[in-house]
């Protein structure tokens, strides 16, 4: 199964860092590298990467990261970054067939949870793999995409500000044809074309469903404070793992 990247945002609050969000180094290592090793780890060996902001820079680092880990990575410009994520998800659309994974350059999360959703039988044309641990030190509460989900896990409502919910999006999706078609009719519709904005068509279509992650690791590196969170998780399960052997 292909993996999505959505790599084209300007990730100001990490200007400091780093010219480009997907470049910005946690630990030493690239963002955008980060996410492709996990999920080549999870399986992954084909990517889509959709480049915006710095386009020309973060696609001489992705040919790189392709030669060194010998994956094939194809970059897509998006000249419409400025846009909503999810008009970034369209432009990927005539490079994608069938199932595909759906990721966020700014997200690292455990491989294992990229495996789990490569290996779910009859899958809901849209899974969202959540987070239902609600005081999570690594969530940031002002920034989160909360989800609400009915009985069975289907997406009820979906979005930064709803007030009722019991989950939160990790960014982590396994997708298909379907969500082009509900970004594009949001688009159509008069909407920004947000990965959220669509996902909430498909929920109320009743093709939105949720996969829980337990209680693994996933963060948004959105920030400086959430960098930091982000490396010291990494130290932390560096240390057990050689504890472990």
């Amino acid at each position: 199964m292909k993996a999505l990247i959505v790599a084209a945002g300007q990730g100001v609050r990490l200007r400091g860092l780093a010219a480009s969000k997907p470049l910005a180094p946690v630990g030493g290592v690239a963002l955008i590298e980060r996410v492709i090793a996990g999920a080549a780890r999870a399986g992954v060996s084909e990517f889509v990467v959709v480049t915006g902001y710095q386009g020309d820079a973060v696609a001489a680092r992705l040919a790189d990261i392709s030669a060194r880990l010998d994956l094939t990575v194809t970059s897509v410009f998006n000249p419409d970054w400025r846009g909503a994520n999810g008009v970034s998800v369209l432009a990927a659309e005539a490079l994608l067939t069938g199932e595909f994974l759906l990721l966020m350059a700014d997200h690292l999360f455990d491989p294992s949870i990229l495996a789990d959703l490569i290996a779910l039988d009859d899958a809901a044309p849209v899974v969202l793999a959540v987070d239902r641990r609600l005081g999570n030190p690594l969530v940031d509460l002002e920034d989160v995409t909360r989800v609400q989900t009915a009985k069975g896990g289907a997406i009820r409502r979906i979005g930064k500000l709803i007030d009722s919910y019991d989950a939160f999006d990790t960014g982590l999706f396994r997708a298909g044809p379907a969500l082009f078609d509900a970004l594009r009719a949001d688009v159509e519709g008069g909407g920004g074309g947000g990965i959220s904005a669509g996902m909430q068509r498909l929920a109320d279509a009743g093709r939105a469903s949720t996969f829980d992650i337990g209680d693994r690791f996933w963060i948004d590196v959105d920030d400086a404070l959430a960098l930091d969170k982000a490396e010291r998780s990494l130290r932390a399960t560096s240390t057990a793992v050689r504890i472990a052997s």
